[in-house]
């Protein structure tokens, strides 16, 4: 649980998508050692989980280094969300986000996730409870439209009934969700990303933050986006390819960030390591959220090829981590950090 020690102010310029199996507490942990502006979410955690799961630390726990954060929320029931959401508070998180984004079939049987946008009054009930319950920031991230939502007047319709809740801050990825007829995989990128319809929102919403996800891969894709809105969230990018985010304090937030090398992150994130190892953790369950630091790196393959052969390995270690770091020349990838 939180400590109560005092964060940094939130701002949403650049954030990293919630993403399920990948945004663990040891992710973030790492993102932390190549940026400490950007906004990090965790995976979706249902109401469910956190209001009938055990131990509740299994779906909450954190580490203090990895503020600013905000938990995201799978559900629909106002008074289960809203509970949920002070909760969240009290485990110290800086805001709570609500999934109308996810399109996979589990979700959609227990009405989370994309099928949200087709109740638009059932999302602002549910966010107008938990504005009431909470005095941090209560968001949505949300799709272009679903199935036969195609339109505008679409994804205008449901901003403003959200909006009208009290919420002022939402998230959306720039594609449409085929609720039937596509899986989830399918669902990141057969439909065609549609930056426009979220520029044109921005523009007959500037009361509004409106920030945009979807197929983001570069930082200055990030800048070209961040001139007709107010913040971008990048997903895939910033988990396999690492250190793009080790820009982002520079080029987006004017000051240096916290690693010179991808040697010296990797460095930064030991005595992480070596705490959740004595609490119980499995080195490959830490270490698996590196495998991307040395990508295109002298050395990469060797270091991807040792943490996965050996890091699962009954009583792996700090050794095994640190034999693969050495599989990479630091010179080498230092001078082209």
């Amino acid at each position: 649980m939180d400590t109560g020690t005092a964060r940094p102010a939130l701002d949403r310029t650049f954030s990293v998508a919630p993403m399920m199996d990948w945004t663990t507490r040891d992710y973030r942990a790492f993102a932390r050692t190549l940026t400490r502006r950007a906004l990090l979410y965790t995976e979706m955690v249902t109401t469910g989980a956190i209001l009938h799961g055990s131990p509740r630390s299994r779906f909450l726990g954190h580490d203090d280094v990895e503020h600013p954060l905000a938990l995201q929320l799978g559900g629909s029931d106002a008074g289960e969300l809203a509970e949920c959401a002070a909760i969240a508070e009290e485990w110290g998180y800086d805001e709570v986000n609500l999934n109308v984004g996810c399109p996979s079939d589990r979700v959609q049987n227990n009405l989370i996730g994309a099928c949200l946008m087709g109740h638009p009054e059932k999302v602002a009930a549910a966010v107008r409870a938990m504005r009431e319950a909470v005095s941090i920031p209560v968001t949505v991230k949300c799709r272009i439209g679903i199935d036969d939502q195609d339109e505008d007047a679409d994804l205008e319709r449901f901003i403003a009934t959200v909006a009208d809740a009290g919420c002022d801050t939402f998230i959306v990825h720039a594609r449409k969700a085929w609720l039937e007829g596509l899986s989830p995989k399918e669902n990141r990128d057969i439909p065609p990303l549609n930056y426009g319809r979220v520029h044109r929102l921005k523009a007959s919403h500037p009361e509004l933050h409106i920030g945009i996800n979807g197929g983001l891969k570069t930082l200055e894709t990030c800048r070209e986006q961040l001139e007709c809105v107010d913040s971008v969230m990048v997903g895939r990018e910033a988990y396999q390819n690492p250190w793009l985010l080790a820009g982002i304090d520079e080029a987006l937030y004017g000051v240096p960030g916290p690693a010179e090398s991808r040697h010296a992150a990797a460095r930064a994130l030991r005595p992480y390591i070596a705490r959740r190892l004595d609490e119980g953790a499995k080195l490959n369950h830490i270490t698996r959220h590196l495998l991307g630091l040395f990508q295109g790196q002298p050395g990469g393959r060797k270091f991807r090829r040792h943490l996965s052969e050996n890091g699962h390995l009954d009583g792996a270690c700090l050794r095994v981590f640190d034999d693969a770091l050495s599989l990479v020349p630091e010179r080498e990838a230092a001078a082209v950090a």
